[in-house]
């Protein structure tokens, strides 16, 4: 591994921060402290929910497989990266945060290859692609493709843990729920391909972009996003059905107030941990959400209310901006049940 006292300095010089955001859990990770790890690329997974890299490191005279894990395939591949980035046998030196009992898991920080490539993770790196993109499109309407303005994003220390951590206010049912709630095992619902419920893929903007589809807005409105979910906002003044019909992702009802789409969503299924943190949901729960372009169409004014009485002791209302993304695409890749998982193995 001598080939890496030539980029010494360039490590030394780099700055490390929790990521923007995290689809998964950051449960038992020390986010204090970074880790070297130097060996040579086993895997190179490029699945969703998140890209992994497996390291094979020799320790203390044994062989151990770190698995340490990347952004979304849409992430990674907007910083140019490709399947083919890291091939097995490539010799390579890691930074992580690693699991805080000592397993072979971790995040990626940094990661140097021989032959002179680096590469640095986290929300500056995210903003830096992002203004790089060049001054933001003016739009006329909601149509089109949407990713949240990181210069506005306000991050937490753990990712979607920390930032729901710091806003949901819990009842006793809530904290109770919560407390007795093993993050760390199969009980989690991060651990699988299952994914979130509604107002996530708003929140998700930070890493997956949303597309609003207006082209049947008589009838449908169809959202999309990046991390594999499809909304359908029923437009013909249907109400929602009996409490008794439960959806994953709720029933979504739409109408227009002015310029303003206006999306009331209900009969949510039981889910154990929506926010990532063990609190529930469940048939209770009702967002309410509101779009609307915003200085000359730069940017979409987003924002949303959610109650759920049976967890939470007052509403969360949270506003994001949104910006127009219309010379981009929507990337889409397989969510891997492997790749979800991995972290229980570490």
């Amino acid at each position: 591994m001598n080939c890496f006292r030539h980029i010494a300095a360039l490590l030394l010089a780099l700055l490390f921060v929790v990521p923007v955001s995290a689809h998964h859990s950051d449960a038992g990770i020390d986010l204090e402290s970074m880790v070297i790890i130097e060996g040579t690329v086993k895997e190179f997974a490029w699945r969703n929910p998140h890209v992994y890299l497996i390291i094979e490191s020799e320790q203390s005279g044994e062989v151990v497989d770190w698995q340490l894990r990347m952004g979304t395939v849409a992430t990674q591949t907007r910083q140019g990266w490709t399947r083919d980035t890291l091939l097995p046998g490539e010799l390579v030196r890691a930074r992580a945060n690693v699991q805080a009992s000592g397993g072979p898991y971790g995040i990626l920080r940094s990661l140097d290859k021989e032959g002179g490539v680096s590469a640095s993770f986290g929300i500056e790196t995210l903003i830096a692609a992002q203004e790089g993109d060049g001054e933001t499109p003016s739009v006329e309407s909601l149509e089109g493709i949407w990713r949240m303005n990181l210069r506005k994003w306000k991050s937490y220390p753990g990712g979607f843990d920390g930032y729901y951590d710091a806003q949901l206010t819990l009842n006793d049912k809530g904290r109770a729920a919560q407390a007795a709630y093993d993050p760390l095992s199969a009980e989690n619902p991060e651990s699988t391909c299952v994914g979130r419920p509604t107002p996530s893929m708003l929140d998700s903007t930070s890493i997956y972009m949303m597309e609003i589809d207006l082209s049947q807005q008589e009838e449908i409105i169809i959202i999309r996003g990046e991390e594999g979910h499809t909304r359908m906002v029923y437009m013909d003044g249907r109400e929602h059905p009996d409490p008794s019909e439960r959806f994953t992702t709720g029933h979504s009802i739409g109408w227009w107030q002015d310029d303003q789409l206006v999306i009331d969503t209900a009969n949510f299924e039981d889910h154990r941990s929506p926010y990532q943190i063990g609190v529930p949901s469940g048939g209770q729960k009702h967002v309410i959400e509101r779009y609307r372009l915003a200085n000359d169409g730069t940017y979409m004014d987003a924002e949303y209310i959610l109650e759920d009485p049976e967890y939470l002791a007052r509403p969360l209302v949270i506003h994001h901006e949104l910006l127009p993304s219309p010379h981009l695409e929507m990337i889409y890749a397989e969510c891997s049940e492997e790749n979800a998982g991995r972290w229980l193995e570490g």
